[in-house]
């Protein structure tokens, strides 16, 4: 039977307002937060005392988030542990937790306060979307009651998770994600027995979300990209900065690069804990990012994105990390020496000439550079450095790098150990790598832990050169790969 005419009409039109609603682009925001963070205390807080700190931080978050609505904003994403801070034990977080339920119960804190149990979290930032036509993203706790039918039930009676949520512009929960890799002190959580793929479809593309030390493995980060084909990340981190590759904005940029999707990070801001660097990072590079070590304030950033980048004209076409690599004869390896970054052992060669050729080996990995200096500072040392192995004390991960890098000293000893200064600038570098993975991350890194947006880029053949001479000192040119399969079993999760 056909449609009658009214009902085609009807049709038309509503695909027609969903085409309209689609955006080529968005405008989206991060914040990062310096938490307000509890007392210590011997004994746990009333609900009352824990409730009133968590309304400081949301106090601040709310003109966050009013006042990226007020400049377009559709979303914007706050820090992990951004309600509450990180220094709780498992019995002290307790009275911080909220019973989140499942998204699928079409749920509005906002107006139906009391549907569930006691959720004034949820209820105030569900608010803070609905009344300001923004969806919010924020971290919190949820705690799940269980009993000894569960064989994995903690003796307290009561699984805690490290959680994220998403509220709609309405203030609809549309999302919760439960943190699978937690970091090796969050032991008031506990890790989910399965990875949550979580995604939801916006008028302004596919999103995934997933939490801080979440994006160094295959599960969930890589999945959500890769199979489900996400346009953006939201990501809540509170990420403590580790020189030369791990610092937030260098790695998360480079991550966005890698994987070819929006990455919107929000970093939390402690001096203490090297915790700053937030940002909207694209495939191209960053949009806006914030790196701030010396005062003790917040930021809100925000820029305007693709909402789905697959489809821009600008977007990076696929590359084969390891063609050029393989493809060419090796150059000199010059006396070569081992040196460490934190524990991983790293195969060094000095470039002692302002300008050359060098490769140098290690495992299954050779490291190819072509450089040239252009004021080569008497007083510093640069090295080319390779590592092909597993990375981690307790939870051990393989990570392949190429990386040229700026020792600490003139000493060859100290390179490797963490520096934020340099003074040589270089004309052209092109770097590149016999990698065993297409899961590659390029950072280049300035002095002064500053980003170099627009001026590298990565050839179809893997290489990452410059596009012109460097507008400031370089710290590191690094290609930073993940091998997830020769990743060792997780020691702490009771199941896979």
């Amino acid at each position: 039977m056909l449609p009658s005419q009214p009902l085609l009409h009807a049709a038309v039109l509503a695909l027609a307002v969903l085409q309209a609603l689609a955006s080529d682009t968005f405008i989206a925001a991060v914040y990062e937060h310096a938490v307000i963070l509890p007392g210590f205390t011997f004994k746990p807080v009333s609900p009352a005392d824990a409730l009133a700190l968590m309304n400081k931080n949301m106090d601040i978050l709310e003109g966050a988030v009013k006042e990226a609505a007020q400049q377009g904003a559709k979303i914007i994403v706050t820090p992990e542990d951004g309600i509450y801070g990180w220094s709780l034990s498992r019995e002290g977080i307790y009275p911080y937790l909220e019973d989140i339920p499942d998204p699928a119960v079409n749920w509005i804190p906002c107006t139906n306060p009391t549907r569930f149990a006691p959720a004034p979290v949820q209820e105030r930032l569900s608010c803070m979307a609905r009344n300001n036509s923004i969806y919010v993203v924020a971290n919190m706790g949820d705690k799940k009651p269980c009993n000894s039918s569960d064989p994995g039930c903690p003796s307290d009676g009561r699984y805690q998770y490290n959680t994220n949520v998403v509220y709609d512009s309405e203030g609809k929960l549309v999302a919760r994600y439960h943190k699978y890799n937690l970091f090796r002190k969050e032991t008031q959580f506990n890790y989910p027995k399965e990875p949550e793929r979580v995604t939801f479809e916006t008028p302004f593309g596919k999103f995934g979300i997933f939490t801080c030390f979440d994006i160094l493995f295959r599960e969930p980060a890589v999945v959500l990209v890769s199979e489900l084909q996400v346009d953006t990340v939201l990501f809540p981190t509170a990420w403590m900065n580790v020189l030369p590759f791990l610092t937030a904005i260098e790695f998360h940029s480079a991550w966005a690069m890698g994987m070819g999707v929006n990455l919107l990070s929000a970093n939390t801001h402690n001096l203490s804990l090297q915790m700053t660097g937030s940002g909207l990072f694209t495939p191209e590079g960053p949009a806006a990012y914030h790196y701030d070590s010396t005062t003790r304030e917040g930021r809100l950033l925000i820029a305007e994105l693709s909402a789905r980048p697959r489809l821009s004209p600008t977007y990076p076409p696929a590359v084969n990390w390891s063609s050029y690599a393989t493809s060419i004869k090796k150059f000199p390896e010059n006396d070569t020496f081992s040196g460490a970054v934190r524990q991983d052992i790293f195969t060094f060669s000095e470039l002692r000439q302002e300008g050359g050729n060098y490769t140098v080996c290690q495992g299954d990995l050779c490291c190819h550079l072509v450089y040239r200096m252009s004021n080569k500072s008497n007083d510093e040392v640069y090295v080319l450095g390779a590592f092909d192995g597993l990375h981690g004390s307790l939870i051990k991960y393989h990570w392949q790098i190429c990386t040229l890098l700026k020792c600490k000293s003139t000493k060859l000893s100290s390179c490797g150990q963490p520096v934020e200064m340099a003074q040589t600038r270089f004309e052209m570098f092109s770097l590149s790598g016999t990698f065993g993975t297409n899961y590659i991350f390029p950072e280049v890194l300035y002095s002064g832990v500053q980003l170099a947006p627009g001026e590298f880029e990565v050839l179809r053949d893997g290489r990452l050169t410059s596009k012109h001479g460097t507008s400031k000192p370089v710290l590191t040119v690094t290609l930073f790969g993940r091998l997830y399969e020769k990743d060792l079993p997780h020691p702490l999760r009771t199941s896979p």
